[in-house]
């Protein structure tokens, strides 16, 4: 069974373009990295009627053997702090975000099969503000089979 030897990386790599691309290329014994505070870069520019000088595309690193997953950005300004890369050679547990349950673009939750069970995962990251922590002490939901849950909760409290 591949729960007995999932392996999972989590890093909150601070933006560093370099980190992300060295844990991509050196961690491939691992199954899921959980990545929070990625680098998001420009990328290139595509053409567009509403801008003469064309639409930026930003995005983070990507690698041939880990298939990403994050929420897609609605404001430039406004980048999701977490992404979950899973490695290629799992792909045939069929790994899908789930928006739909957690609409929110500091959690990262996704599901996938196994055995004929499923299985979900959730990565977070709650900024100083407790932002991801309180969204989710609002949201009313019933998940069952929750593999794991990650995060870095900043929870800076003396109690």
């Amino acid at each position: 069974m591949i729960l007995k030897s999932l392996k999972l990386f989590m890093q909150n790599i601070q933006k560093n373009r370099t980190l992300i691309d060295s844990i991509l290329e050196t961690n491939k014994y691992f199954n899921i990295l959980f990545i929070q505070k990625p680098s998001w870069l420009f990328i290139h520019t595509i053409l567009s009627f509403s801008n003469e000088d064309g639409n930026s595309i930003v995005g983070t690193p990507n690698h041939p053997n880990w298939t990403t997953f994050t929420r897609p950005s609605n404001d430039n300004d406004k980048h999701p702090w977490v992404i979950s890369y899973i490695n290629t050679y799992l792909s045939h547990m069929c790994f899908s975000l789930r928006k739909d349950i957690f609409n929110y673009r500091d959690i990262c939750c996704f599901f996938f099969f196994n055995n004929g069970n499923t299985f979900f995962t959730i990565n977070i990251y709650s900024d100083n503000y407790q932002s991801a922590l309180k969204y989710l002490k609002d949201t009313e939901t019933n998940i069952w089979n929750i593999l794991i849950m990650a995060s870095n909760f900043n929870i800076r409290d003396n109690d």
